[in-house]
């Protein structure tokens, strides 16, 4: 079978087996050649680990210098019938084959993670397979969909202003156009309910379970990521209902670090750069701040991917020679600290002004934008021959 890239507006419909399988290897060569981690974990649970943040998270921490045990917890679809199935499936068999070559335990655990039954699985997997202790959580779920476990109803997020509406450019990946978009203001309903899915709440009922099942060792920290941007981006992000739920994840950071204390645990927001991601693209109106960010700060030589972030998260900001986070006023972890600074976010600033649909592939870096998003689908590596036959048969009898 030949697998060719199929977009959707901003939605790839398929994934390369093997250029996943690239991608993860990338990722391993860099986080061995970078900083290394001292003090890490030892054992660590991601929930959300099978794509961006949540992935190089689990790539940092188990080749980047601390060797962790990882369980991995992520909602990926195989190959069927229906199609070659998700890039998370492939990330996860293939990050998993690299750990065991190394000699390091590496369990995923395919499932919805807001499910009663998954929570009950990973508190089952860490006392069986895990000592019967975590020393890091690191929450990175990202979803459109929350299920209210009490009623059986759901929650669905809505990615808008609040109190006006705005209107903005926005990329569409399938037409290769920069088009114009209008969103309408969110309603009491949809801010409440954005907050519900994308906001602490989850992160504080995980942690608490976690605790009270006497499976998070002391010491334990838990680490969930955010956005904060600047305030060109204020308007359909930390204005909108996006920042509402970020600001209720920031809250909930500070009442789970107090419920840690008797372990002496923490829990921390990292605020990240700004990247192209399977979330990020879904965001209207964002798309040319990225395409002036990328081009500002890879000529400055600060540009950063989610690998990038999370080796620097781990080997400079959370486990340090002091044995302290670093931490802002109050009390975030700031790795869009390159993002914000002044020289970088006046040069994206006059960049943006000149941004049209007619030149933004010139004046923005569009290639750069669109290969990050072909490669969280296993497109766009140069070494890989996508011209190959994939046997399907042997893709199916790969297990995560």
């Amino acid at each position: 079978m030949i697998i060719n890239p199929v977009i959707k507006g901003v939605v790839a419909r398929s994934a390369h087996p093997i250029g996943c399988r690239e991608a993860v290897k990338q990722q391993i060569t860099y986080c061995q050649s970078a900083p290394q981690i001292h003090d890490g974990p030892k054992r660590a649970l991601i929930l959300g680990a099978s794509s961006g943040f949540g992935l190089a998270s689990r790539i940092s921490l188990t080749f980047g210098g601390s060797r962790t045990k990882t369980l991995g917890v992520s909602f990926e679809r195989g190959p069927s019938d229906k199609g070659v199935g998700s890039a998370g499936w492939y990330n996860n068999i293939y990050f998993k084959q690299e750990a065991e070559k190394n000699g390091l335990k590496a369990v995923n655990l395919i499932g919805d993670a807001f499910s009663p039954k998954m929570r009950e699985q990973v508190i089952r997997t860490i006392k069986e397979e895990f000592d019967g202790q975590v020393d890091l959580i690191i929450y990175s779920l990202a979803s459109g969909v929350r299920p209210n476990l009490q009623t059986g109803e759901f929650w669905h997020s809505a990615i808008k202003p609040i109190g006006n509406a705005i209107n903005g450019l926005t990329l569409n990946l399938e037409h290769e156009e920069l088009t114009e978009t209008s969103l309408s203001p969110a309603s009491d309903q949809e801010v409440h309910d954005t907050i519900k899915v994308m906001g602490g709440e989850d992160w504080e009922e995980w942690i608490t379970l976690l605790n009270n099942a006497g499976v998070l060792a002391e010491g334990c920290k838990t680490i969930a990521y955010s956005y904060i941007g600047p305030k060109s981006t204020y308007p359909i992000y930390h204005l909108g209902t996006l920042g509402q739920a970020k600001l209720d994840l920031h809250n909930k950071a500070d009442l789970i670090h107090q419920k840690l204390q008797d372990i002496k645990g923490e829990a921390h927001v990292a605020v990240c750069k700004a990247l192209v991601t399977k979330a990020s693209v879904f965001i209207p109106g964002f798309s040319p701040y990225l395409l002036a960010l990328f081009k500002v700060m890879k000529t400055m030589g600060l540009h950063e991917g989610c690998i990038e972030q999370a080796q620097r998260l781990f080997n400079s900001k959370l486990y340090t020679t002091s044995g302290e986070a670093v931490i802002d006023e109050n009390r975030l972890i700031r790795l869009d600290d390159w993002e914000l600074r002044d020289d970088v976010q006046r040069a994206v600033t006059e960049l943006m002004a000149n941004i049209t649909p007619d030149n933004f592939k010139q004046l923005g870096d569009f290639d750069g934008y669109q290969e990050d998003f072909l490669k969280l689908n296993g497109f766009g590596f140069d070494s890989i021959d996508y011209g190959q036959d994939i046997s399907m048969a042997f893709m199916e009898s790969l297990k995560p």
